[in-house]
């Protein structure tokens, strides 16, 4: 998820992203925090900043990176975060609707929120719209392995897939893959309660099917297990939405597990406590590697524009990061990626019929 070398975005829209300043816990400072890192990371990208404008003002007056990267533009309502989704679509105009109509209008490129997950989702999918040729957008997000980053769709937008669903999920993964991880033949797997070729459903079955014979079937690896995940076994593991989120929830609290338990080792005793000062450097490397804001940003793909959702309690740089992935997609055109990854699919596979 490193920021674009030479920063800069594609002709085209007028903003390379617009930004709903009012989303999450710590808006609107952690929102301008970040955006003061990510205008050092990208220095030729623009930003439309949605929120109460005077607040806003004020604020970037102490913020000079974010100040020169922005303009404002004024939203009088926030959606809270326990609001209901069908609730958020009637206020046009808060931060967050304001925004996503910015992407919807072409005036940016894509949106970065860290808002109410439910009604971006939800808000997307009405205004931005989904593609014309992909059925159903995804929930993608990075996570770390013992292999390096690795990609997980969808985790939650999709309760219920068909084999189509995943085949696209398939090919948008392997183009969020190059896109952000910077990957040339990212490899690909379908989750599944085991790696031969006769377990899972039909749907999961028929979908491996499609994919060995299609344009991807050099870098499918067929089925893959949960121990998987964390072994990095593959780079992109595709699944259903219901399956994706509880093993996302699962890993999120296996690593706070292990925080909990390292800590009550290290402080246990007094021997404890100077093994902690000896292993120190290497602890401090682990944590860097394990650090949650390093992985910020779940991508809802699939849609006429890029839509990145910031964890809510996300602190400056994790919701840097968020841009950092937001930027990537922009600037290594993620949608015509997709559009050139189902035109090899079509080409080489037979149409995967829904079920």
């Amino acid at each position: 998820m490193s920021p674009v070398a030479d920063g800069v975005v594609p002709a085209g829209p007028a903003f390379s992203l617009a930004v709903d300043a009012m989303g999450g816990d710590h808006a609107p400072e952690a929102i301008l925090d970040g955006l003061e890192l990510a205008a050092e990371r990208h220095p030729h990208a623009r930003f439309l900043l949605v929120g109460d404008e005077a607040r806003l003002g004020a604020l970037l007056a102490l913020r000079k990176r974010a100040a020169k990267a922005c303009s404002l533009r004024h939203a009088p309502e926030t959606i809270s975060g326990d609001m209901k989704p069908t609730a958020a679509l009637r206020i046009r105009g808060s931060s967050m609707r304001v925004a996503i109509d910015a992407v919807a209008a072409g005036e940016a490129a894509g949106v970065v929120s860290a808002g109410n997950t439910g009604a971006l989702m939800a808000l997307a999918k009405i205004v931005v719209k989904t593609l014309p040729e992909i059925d159903r957008p995804a929930l993608a997000a990075i996570g770390p392995s013992a292999r390096g980053d690795v990609v997980m769709l969808d985790l939650g937008a999709n309760v219920q897939c068909d084999a189509r669903n995943l085949v696209e999920f398939a090919v948008m993964g392997d183009a969020f893959a190059r896109s952000v991880l910077g990957l040339t033949q990212p490899s690909i797997g379908l989750l599944n309660v085991g790696s031969e070729e006769l377990k899972g459903d039909e749907r999961v079955r028929q979908a491996a099917e499609t994919l060995r014979d299609s344009a991807f079937g050099n870098n499918f690896r067929g089925f893959v297990e949960g121990h998987d995940i964390a072994a990095g076994t593959v780079d992109v593991i595709v699944t259903d939405g219901f399956t994706g989120n509880v093993a996302l929830k699962t890993g999120e609290g296996a690593l706070k597990l292990m925080r909990d338990l390292l800590r009550q080792v290290f402080t246990s005793s007094i021997p404890a406590r100077i093994g902690y000062l000896l292993a120190r450097p290497a602890l401090d490397r682990l944590r860097e590697w394990m650090d949650p804001r390093r992985y910020n940003g779940a991508v809802l793909i699939g849609l006429n524009g890029v839509v990145v959702k910031s964890h809510g309690g996300a602190d400056a740089l994790g919701f840097a990061h968020a841009v950092d992935v937001a930027m990537d997609m922009v600037t290594h055109r993620f949608n015509d990626r997709i559009r050139e990854g189902l035109a090899r699919l079509a080409e080489t596979a037979p149409p995967t019929p829904a079920r």
